[in-house]
């Protein structure tokens, strides 16, 4: 697993911000290149700057007249009538309200998942990693779930329409990934693969089992809804058992994979308690199928994650780290390990909640989970189900 990664990101991608109350905050992106940068594992060399995606490239996966309505919402005085329409699009809620500049804020995160896609396919990289990506709510018609373009849906049609490959999508977010699955429900060739909290209880409501695909693409799509307050150690056996059938029996040209990190059990938004162990944990497997089965093709996008300044850095730092083989990870006890001190001094000062000094968890110390067995074993049950066929 030679080191050869890139690091995409375009500087346009920090202006993707609903509002100052709003949970989807840009600067996670910062935070995290910044503490990869005080670590030395980050530099200028490893950086790509994309092109935003053009037209041609959102009509891949997303309808005429809904990017002709972003581009007209992201104007800083949208005509009257047209606000009146929001709606229509999904842009008028309290999730995914419109922004001045959306359009271009969100067509440089399209950029940067195509251009990780295709720099990996094209051979001049093995691996890619594009943190403002991963935005999997989004649909051809609207946007939800804080989405507006599906960045790694147009990725997936530009490898799908250009190499004719074999796409193994990967879900880790603790929310459904449930715009790629739908706009690739009916393609025999992209396996869409999700883990998440079980949409009985947490947005957008689907991803279960019996969602398997249809018409040609059926069996192509594996879901692993998970209990509330699942802990570690049943994540991870849910995760394993059933990702490493889905890799064998497809046999991906390449790997993308999204890594929300909200369930971890400080998020804001979900009920999975988490450690920061499985983010250290999933992309080692992640990267492992990538050289098993797809020589090494592997691009990262970020997602959800929206304890800002305890989890989000650490767990999208621990990607990059797994990408490009950094020697941090060699260790037997990076719980031991303390963050960089001047990547803590420097933002201690604006952090809404006290930084964290190591980077894993001392989840020994946690208050166990009340029900702790019956979720695993439900947990487990439902792992089984889902990939019986394999």
């Amino acid at each position: 697993m030679a080191a050869n990664a890139v690091l995409v990101h375009h500087p346009q991608a920090l202006h993707y911000k609903f509002n100052e109350q709003h949970p989807f905050n840009p600067v996670r992106l910062t935070l995290t290149m910044d503490l990869l940068r005080q670590l030395g594992a980050l530099d200028e060399h490893q950086m790509v700057q994309p092109a935003p995606a053009q037209y041609a490239d959102l009509l891949r996966v997303h309808r005429k007249d809904y990017i002709e309505a972003i581009a007209a919402l992201s104007s800083p005085s949208p005509a009257p009538d047209l606000l009146a329409q929001a709606g229509r699009y999904g842009l008028d809620f309290e999730d995914t309200p419109y922004f001045s500049g959306m359009h271009e804020a969100a067509a440089a995160i399209a950029g940067g998942s195509l251009h990780a896609a295709e720099l990996v396919m094209s051979g001049q990289t093995q691996h890619a990693m594009h943190m403002a990506g991963g935005l999997h709510h989004a649909f051809p018609e609207r946007g939800a779930g804080f989405c507006i373009y599906n960045d790694t849906a147009v990725a997936i049609a530009h490898i799908r329409e250009k190499y004719n490959a074999r796409v193994l999508y990967i879900d880790t977010d603790v929310h459904h990934g449930d715009g790629v699955q739908w706009m690739f429900y009916n393609d025999p060739d992209v396996c869409t693969y999700s883990i998440h909290e079980t949409g009985k209880f947490l947005f957008p409501g689907t991803g279960f089992v019996y969602e398997r695909g249809d018409g040609e693409g059926f069996g192509a799509s594996y879901n692993i809804p998970v209990e509330p307050y699942t802990e570690d150690d049943s994540w991870m056996e849910s995760f394993t058992t059933t990702v490493e059938k889905v890799a064998a029996a497809f046999r991906p040209d390449i790997i993308i994979s999204q890594h929300g990190c909200d369930a971890h059990a400080l998020d804001p938004l979900s009920h999975i308690h988490c450690s920061m162990r499985i983010y250290q944990e999933m992309p080692a497997i992640i990267h492992r199928l990538a050289h098993h089965y797809a020589q090494g093709r592997w691009v990262a996008v970020g997602g959800g994650g929206y304890d800002i300044w305890r989890v989000v850095p650490r767990a999208w730092a621990l990607v990059w780290l797994e990408m490009c083989g950094h020697p941090l990870l060699r260790t037997d006890h990076l719980e031991q390990l303390s963050m960089p001190e001047t990547w803590r001094q420097r933002w201690t000062q604006q952090a809404d909640d006290e930084l964290p000094t190591s980077w894993l968890d001392d989840s020994a110390s946690w208050t166990p989970m009340p029900r702790r067995a019956e979720i695993a074993r439900k947990n487990r049950e439902t792992a089984l189900i889902a990939v019986q066929d394999l």
